[in-house]
């Protein structure tokens, strides 16, 4: 089968022990790649009783067979058990590292076991070698970059963790090519457990095209697709992903001190328009991205990537800071110590509504812009109040008696979108494997933004479909593993045909559909056997309870139950969410 590498190595970091790891065709076909094949290998080589900092627990790196091939392809995808969930877990990241591994000759690497020392590890063409680290330990991200591109290749594409993954932040993130963040879940946690600091990847070979004539002229007409499509083509290049800011506000659903409003009256200071005026640099993009929604930005103090969208809310609205330099600054901070934006102003939000009720010990105000370096850099290093800050909102909230003030869905803080503003989004929100994430099925687009069609955002009817409908396009998707927001401008079938055109496979747009099912209700299994069910699929009351008072979604709440039961059917589980037996057997998952 083109398009791959034939190679996936297992690495026991404890031993320095490698072994290759075959991949049947039949796990290729049902599973396809990236995060699919992941997933499969991760419930292959784990159980439900090895915890996330168990040196047995997997941590897996994943392309896909179009990695490197066409438009947005050097990605690559990170699995394995989440910190901060428990959960299945993979996230995904831009940048080069997922093209330059497949160009040294790797699809995928496995790391299991714990290193005596911390290491980084060096992978060339057909080569993976162990690296003391010990002279980099302590060192954030950028400067890890510069000293491994100094001892190694210049040209090399490096993933790493800075302090925050080395002091196991349950939420830490993994960075690449600086400031590409690898972000939800913790799995930089999990990295740092393994004592690993880095990957480090460049390679001369070339993936194989099952039809490269065929294949050129079908980006061609991609390409078109994306230029044409309002989203792809014009929104995210004039103002990157904070084009949403203002959107978002005025539909009434962009999260204010915690949830509490849907209206944050200081938007336009943090919005996209202002990055472009105040701080904006230039334009900058992933490996063979038409789109370039990222930013390069400056202040007075710093320069870096971003912010984006989920951060500009997360250290912004969400705190009640309107101060776009000290937004960015934070942002930067996080890119240097490899912090999950969304978990951090989310548990710092939860601070903050604990503190203003007189339940914190530290005295965290709404509005405290001149905190919010300070409290991300004590997170990142786990003193002082960054300790508790560190653990994630559901524990904070815990500990100081009040679980409801935790945005979370299974421990995963919340994005950006109130879901008492979009109930498809507020029950694909409850439904993720992987937690609290408007990604497994972002239903933004058809109930906010009217892409690839238009829906009811205050209606119920017809939303379990449509989710589970988007998680299995969208499991399918980072299978691939190409950028999500080409779901924008390309359709399950063009997805499809660029899959066959690569590979030489024969897949429909239902194939595509079918695998995304399979990889979707095999990560439920697992967390199924984790002991998840159907009271884990559930909201923070405050959206089943507590109408918003002002903008355009008020007097909302969620109406779930309805919703879960309809969903359940659909998906082939029981009244716990089990994945029936029959369902299993027709998945070929038994």
């Amino acid at each position: 089968m083109a398009g791959w590498m034939n190679k996936i190595l297992k690495i026991n970091l404890s031993n320095n022990e490698q072994e290759e790891i075959e991949l049947t065709d039949s796990t290729r076909e049902n599973f396809l790649g990236g995060r699919g094949v992941g997933v499969k290998l991760f419930t292959d080589l784990s159980s439900p009783n090895i915890k996330p900092f168990d040196a047995e627990n997997p941590l897996i790196f994943m392309t896909g067979p179009l990695t490197g091939t066409v438009l947005t392809s050097g990605r690559f995808q990170v699995i394995s058990r989440s910190p901060l969930t428990n959960t299945i877990c993979d996230s995904s990241s831009g940048g080069l590292f997922g093209m330059r591994l497949k160009e040294a000759g790797f699809d995928g690497l496995i790391f299991v076991g714990k290193a005596k020392n911390p290491v980084y590890v060096n992978i060339t063409d057909d080569s993976v070698e162990i690296r003391d680290a010990t002279n980099i330990w302590g060192k954030n991200t950028h400067e890890t970059r510069d000293i491994i591109a100094q001892e190694v290749n210049p040209k090399a594409s490096i993933t790493c963790i800075g302090q925050a993954g080395e002091n196991k932040v349950l939420f830490a993130a993994l960075m690449n090519d600086k400031d590409r963040a690898t972000g939800r879940g913790g799995l930089g946690a999990v990295m740092g457990s393994k004592n690993l600091k880095a990957l480090v990847a460049y390679g001369t070979k070339k993936t194989s095209i099952a039809y490269p004539e065929e294949l050129k002229n079908f980006k061609s007409f991609l390409n078109r697709l994306v230029k044409k499509n309002p989203v792809t083509g014009k929104l995210l290049p004039a103002l990157g992903t904070s084009v949403l800011v203002d959107t978002i506000n005025k539909h009434g659903m962009f999260p204010t001190k915690n949830f509490q409003k849907g209206v944050f009256n200081d938007a336009e200071g943090i919005s996209g328009q202002k990055i472009s005026e105040n701080i904006l640099k230039k334009q900058s993009a992933c490996y063979k991205c038409p789109i370039a929604c990222g930013r390069s930005t400056e202040t007075d103090n710093k320069k870096g990537e971003g912010p984006e969208y989920e951060t500009v809310w997360a250290f912004g609205a969400q705190l009640g800071i309107s101060d776009l330099k000290a937004v960015t600054e934070a942002n930067y901070i996080c890119n240097e110590m490899g912090i999950d934006t969304i978990s951090a102003g989310n548990t710092i939000g939860c601070a903050m509504e604990l503190s203003e009720k007189g339940l914190f010990p530290d005295n965290i105000r709404w509005g405290d812009a001149d905190r919010l370096v300070e409290l991300v850099k004590k997170i990142g290093l786990r003193k002082g109040v960054g300790k508790e800050l560190s653990l994630g909102a559901k524990r904070l909230a815990k500990k100081y008696g009040k679980p409801q003030l935790a945005m979370e869905v299974k421990g995963l803080e919340l994005p950006a979108y109130d879901p008492r503003g979009a109930q498809g989004l507020a029950l694909a929100y409850a439904t993720s494997n992987r937690g609290g994430c408007h990604m497994r099925a972002y239903m933004i687009g058809p109930e906010i933004l009217g892409q690839p069609v238009n829906l009811n955002r205050f209606s119920t009817a017809g939303k379990a479909r449509i989710v589970s409908l988007f998680q299995d396009i969208s499991a399918f998707v980072d299978s691939t593993i190409l950028c999500r927001f080409l779901q924008f401008a390309i359709g399950i079938d063009n997805f499809a045909k660029i899959v066959n055109l690569v590979t030489g496979s024969n897949l429909t747009g239902d194939d595509a559909v079918k695998i995304g099912t399979r990889i979707y209700n095999l990560e439920r299994k697992f967390n199924v056997e984790a002991g998840f069910k159907r009271d884990d699929d559930i909201l923070p009351e405050r959206f089943l309870n507590d109408k918003l008072k002002t903008g355009s979604s008020r007097n909302r709440v969620v109406e779930l139950d309805k919703m879960l039961n309809e969903y359940y059917e659909l998906r082939g589980w029981d009244n716990e969410g089990k994945p029936t037996a029959e369902t299993l057997a027709k998945l070929n998952l038994s």
